[in-house]
């Protein structure tokens, strides 16, 4: 019996040990597989917050991008308005340099036939008609109305020389004014009409390819892109060797 007591006393003392040791596996294997589940989890966070951060900074670059185009284009806007300014001002500069050198040339006639003979101012009233000084004179009133800027008086008061002065050598002077203050008025096709009328009655008058240069002028400003190249095209062929063609053709090859 004690033999026996003894042999147990000792079974138990080796066995303890390795129940320990068994017991000691298992709980390192339940860490080893929670630690490993906490870090998938946080791997996952990681890399969902990875994915976040890629996606708002993919949003980012492209709103950046739009605001480029965005810019880009206002500055081509700003740039188009401000040629468009310019080249509006140029055209008023021209116009009224062109007015200028006309109006010399006018002075010049008028000095010319103040010196008529004073029986010519004195005829009977049914003669007076004719009076070429009363003539001189209701043009050069009519191109001081003009030259002071007064477009719409000026078109009134050309309108109203061409009707009491049918037969004036005046006449394709006073269309081509009255075209021009027109289109400063922005009565565009008023412009082109007169336009039209100066070359169609008289296409051998100096004023003929300036004419044909107003109404293309006339023609763009009223968006008739057609119409422009066209009137452009026609100046060119008609009056090839004129100031005006060389401008038309400038124009034309930048279209």
């Amino acid at each position: 019996m004690k033999l026996h007591a003894l042999f147990l006393a000792l079974l138990l003392s080796s066995a303890l040990p390795a129940h320990a040791a068994l017991f000691d596996d298992e709980e390192a294997r339940r860490r080893i597989e929670q630690n490993k589940q906490e870090t998938d989890v946080r791997i996952q966070k990681v890399e969902s917050a990875s994915e976040t951060t890629a996606r708002a900074q993919l949003e980012l670059n492209n709103q950046l991008e739009r605001t480029r185009q965005d810019l880009a284009q206002v500055r081509g806007q700003v740039e188009l308005l401000t040629n468009d300014s310019e080249q509006a001002q140029k055209r008023q500069k021209d116009f009224y340099i062109d007015l200028d050198t006309r109006l010399r040339k006018l002075e010049a006639l008028m000095a010319q036939m103040s010196q008529a003979p004073v029986a010519a101012q004195s005829a009977p009233s049914e003669a007076r008609a004719a009076d070429p000084a009363q003539e001189a004179k209701d043009y050069e009133a009519a191109i001081n109305t003009l030259r002071a800027g007064k477009h719409v008086d000026a078109v009134m008061a050309f309108k109203q020389f061409i009707k009491t002065w049918p037969k004036s050598a005046f006449q394709p002077g006073a269309h081509f004014w009255a075209a021009s203050a027109l289109n400063q008025a922005r009565d565009f096709d008023g412009a082109k009409e007169y336009f039209a009328k100066l070359v169609s009655i008289w296409p051998e008058d100096s004023l003929a390819p300036d004419a044909l240069l107003g109404q293309a002028n006339a023609e763009k400003e009223a968006g008739a892109a057609k119409s422009e190249r066209a009137t452009l095209e026609k100046l060119v062929a008609s009056y090839p060797n004129s100031d005006a063609a060389k401008t038309a053709k400038q124009r034309l090859k930048k279209k």
